[in-house]
């Protein structure tokens, strides 16, 4: 159904608009909107086909964690904006923001059944994966959920976790991947590439100098960037009011360029056969594959050699001629 007019967006459970009618309701953060978000997602849009009702997704901004725990905000896998489009791509009706504060982080199980579900989504139906948690010190789980169904006149379905291999996909899996450098195991539980955004901004130019100029990106300060070596992805451009979109071969070193002596973490891609300027422009980058760790040479020409070498990997690994 929200295929046809696009997905409508709220903030908060305030903003739902009058005469809205009664839902299916899906409720988790959804970094990632990896395989297992997609089939939960995917069950919620399904049911309300079915019953001809309206489908809800309910997230929330910031990450609870670090409302509750301030300090322990994860990396995030994917930014709100990013996270919405990739909603909407499954169909979902409508998205609900809610400002994860401290005052909402106190709500009791049973006010958020009453209050959440019931007065602001009108909710027919919660779906939710079996491990799911809420209300004050995530007090409430699926048999509680169910319980308050039954006094305030919705049912709750499980949607079954996500596994391969005896991984059951999570975010907190996904992090842990990226946060070793294994992009190819990230994408298979994603189900397409790890994507980082940024914006680019002045290096200090030494790429330029040795014949591969790097754009060096900019990004969220929670950013989930993949462990220091040497990657292959794809850099995508524009898209946005400025350039048209465009989708470029890249190597992309990330780490504190030890050859030279640099001490910053940085994220720099090298755009293959590609000689404009991104500086300046919002660029996001999909990791295909991790080529090798990073190293430390004794003068300039072993590692013009090295990288020589990863442009040849990353057309290799992209399929690009």
């Amino acid at each position: 159904m929200g295929e046809a007019v696009g997905m409508q967006r709220w903030r908060g459970y305030e903003g739902v608009p009058g005469g809205w009618g009664r839902s299916v309701v899906t409720i988790g953060v959804f970094d990632g909107v990896h395989r297992g978000h997609q089939t939960i997602i995917g069950h919620a849009v399904k049911r309300a086909h079915d019953l001809g009702l309206q489908s809800v997704v309910m997230t929330f901004d910031p990450h609870p964690a670090e409302v509750v725990r301030p300090g322990s905000h994860p990396a995030v896998l994917t930014e709100p904006v990013r996270k919405a489009e990739l909603i909407e791509q499954l169909g979902v009706d409508a998205l609900c923001v809610v400002p994860f504060t401290p005052a909402f982080s106190q709500l009791s199980p049973e006010a958020f059944g009453h209050d959440v579900l019931v007065d602001a989504l009108h909710a027919a139906v919660v779906v939710v994966g079996d491990n799911f948690r809420f209300g004050h010190r995530a007090a409430g789980d699926v048999h509680l959920l169910e319980t308050l169904g039954r006094s305030f006149g919705f049912t709750v379905e499980e949607a079954p976790l996500v596994a391969a291999d005896g991984v059951v996909f999570s975010s907190t899996y996904i992090r842990s991947c990226v946060d070793a450098g294994d992009v190819r195991a990230a994408a298979a539980a994603l189900g397409r590439p790890h994507r980082l955004a940024g914006v680019v901004v002045r290096g200090d130019r030494r790429g330029r100098e040795i014949g591969f100029p790097t754009a060096n990106l900019m990004c969220h300060r929670y950013a989930s960037v993949p462990a220091d070596g040497v990657y292959a992805a794809w850099l995508n451009r524009g898209g946005d009011g400025g350039e048209p979109p465009a989708r470029l071969p890249a190597a992309v070193s990330i780490g504190t360029n030890p050859t030279f002596s640099g001490r910053e973490r940085r994220v720099e891609a090298y755009a293959l056969d590609f000689s404009g300027d991104l500086y300046g422009e919002r660029v996001s980058l999909d990791f295909v594959a991790r080529l090798r760790e990073q190293r430390t040479y004794d003068s300039i020409e072993p590692l013009v050699r090295q990288i020589q070498e990863d442009v040849e990997q990353t057309r290799s690994a992209l399929h690009v001629g």
